[in-house]
């Protein structure tokens, strides 16, 4: 399971036996929710946020800071995934301490 970023104590990752759409989980303290990438001729188009089965959802606060990490990084977290998923190759975890909007 590739961790890709740790932002504001949330990690962001992929699992290994992952499947499209492209998506990543956000997990906080137990808690986690996911990231669905919609993509229309190369380009992200909308990112939808959803609960995960059998998981306990991010508490609302938490929430929006993965929404809004999401949506800056968007292009970044495709290319890890076509990096991971399509070319193989390892993907780095990359450590985000400032707050994006």
């Amino acid at each position: 399971m590739p961790k890709i970023y740790e932002y504001l104590g949330i990690i962001i990752l992929f699992y290994s036996n992952e499947h499209e759409p492209i998506h990543v989980h956000g997990k906080y303290q137990g808690q986690e929710s996911k990231a669905e990438f919609i993509i229309e001729n190369g380009m992200v188009v909308e990112i939808i946020i959803r609960t995960v089965k059998g998981r306990k959802p991010l508490p609302p606060n938490i929430l929006n800071d993965f929404s809004n990490f999401v949506h800056a990084y968007s292009d970044q977290i495709v290319q890890k995934w076509i990096d991971y998923f399509v070319l193989h190759k390892q993907v780095k975890c990359e450590k985000v301490g400032r707050k994006v909007k």
